[in-house]
């Protein structure tokens, strides 16, 4: 992180000037101490310490002219402009230090804190301290009144070189903390990010599992008929029709399934070797069963065509986002009645499950990691699936196209 730049903009500047660049905002600043300290010399309002000066030097005006153009240096130079206006200083205080030089002193020494380097901005405070000491040895020794010296160092350097080191100091941790929460809220992010990406692997390995099981079962299948063609009596020419279409069918099958396999498959290797059957909507009753089992009353209401099967992705995908639907609504409103309606409208499987709200539910936020797993498996087969409340009642709803998936 840089320590010469900051995302923050002077606290010395009104909202509309901000939006002006860096360069835009020295010459304000800049133009703005030669006008003040103008005014200061035309109205003489420019002596300090009982000072009876009353004329001012042409001098003077050469003095505060360089000191506000160093100010150009205050963001990209501010330490070389610090050291070229403690020199502005020292060539004033030859000639009777004036008001305007200090009030345009303390302006270099805020900048060179708060936009110099890290190790200058640390050097301030012990520079502040020794330059306090200095100005009162030597005022001393010129004026050669102690009591005298140390009231003018305390009306010199407590307002013109004391005070802005504080503030300044302030404003850069003030500075340093946000952007390093800026940082942080990043690298949030990022995990979070991973983390998700990681959640989608993890579920998009699960489902090619369940379709690598399905494909096994039409290609076991088509080498049982096949086997079984082959060995019929070629007299009997009906039955070995019937077989090779059933080789066919099964054949057509598991290159759509292998179709819809190579879309789901991101991941190259699973983190367990696990081997399961694959779930279909044929097992609907063993989630309503367990779900029942917890207190909650489940009503199923399904309107299929058994003669007219699922494709296989889909059947799955319907199942796990019933699977989802009912186990979040057990863990988030127990005994309570919840409604699982699965049919197919027009080559498209509708599956909708609802559930009553407890009466302390809190507002969901739908981005949980089930709400995602849900949301990449209807994405993954060309749905769409959408969650939320509506009314008393939290509604997930399942958009599955089977048209071109195979039935």
């Amino acid at each position: 992180m840089s320590s010469r730049t900051s995302t923050l903009p002077s606290p010395r500047l009104p909202k509309r000037l901000r939006r002006l660049s860096e360069t835009w905002q020295d010459v304000i600043i800049s133009t703005t101490s030669f006008a003040v300290g103008a005014v200061l010399y035309q109205f003489g309002l420019f002596a300090i310490f009982g000072s009876r000066q009353t004329v001012v030097d042409p001098w003077h005006w050469v003095t505060l002219t360089l000191i506000c153009a160093l100010g150009l240096l205050r963001r990209r130079r501010s330490g070389i402009g610090l050291a070229l206006a403690i020199a502005v200083v020292a060539w004033d205080a030859t000639i009777g230090l004036t008001m305007p030089i200090l009030v345009s002193l303390f302006d270099h020494v805020y900048a060179a804190t708060l936009y110099g380097s890290r190790g200058l901005s640390r050097a301030m405070i012990p520079l502040a301290a020794l330059s306090t000491v200095a100005t009162a040895t030597i005022t001393g020794v010129v004026v050669g009144d102690w009591k005298i010296a140390v009231l003018a160092t305390l009306a010199a350097n407590f307002p013109f070189v004391i005070t802005p080191v504080w503030w300044a100091t302030g404003m850069r941790q003030f500075r340093d903390l946000a952007e390093q929460e800026r940082e942080n809220a990043t690298q949030l992010a990022r995990i979070s990010e991973l983390d998700r990406d990681a959640a989608v692997v993890a579920e998009r390995s699960r489902m090619a599992r369940d379709l690598h099981d399905v494909i096994a079962g039409h290609l076991s299948a088509i080498a049982i008929q096949s086997e079984a063609a082959l060995s019929l009596n070629e007299a009997d020419p009906a039955t070995s029709r019937k077989v090779l279409e059933a080789v066919r069918e099964n054949s057509v099958h598991a290159l759509e399934e292998m179709r819809a396999m190579i879309g789901l498959l991101q991941s190259t290797r699973a983190d367990e070797d696990e081997k399961t059957a694959p779930a279909r909507l044929a097992d609907l009753s063993v989630l309503v069963d367990s779900a029942r089992a917890t207190g909650m009353r489940v009503d199923v209401r399904t309107e299929l065509d058994e003669d007219n099967p699922l494709p296989a992705a889909v059947d799955l995908t319907a199942y796990r986002i019933a699977q989802e639907a009912l186990t979040n609504a057990v863990k988030h409103a127990p005994n309570t009645d919840a409604v699982v309606t699965v049919r197919r409208v027009a080559g498209t499987l509708h599956v909708e499950v609802t559930n009553e709200l407890p009466p302390d539910a809190g507002a969901a936020s739908g981005t949980g990691r089930g709400l995602l797993n849900m949301r990449e498996r209807a994405a993954a087969v060309g749905g769409s699936l959408s969650a939320g409340p509506t009314g008393s009642s939290w509604s997930v709803r399942a958009r599955l196209p089977i048209a071109g998936m195979g039935s």
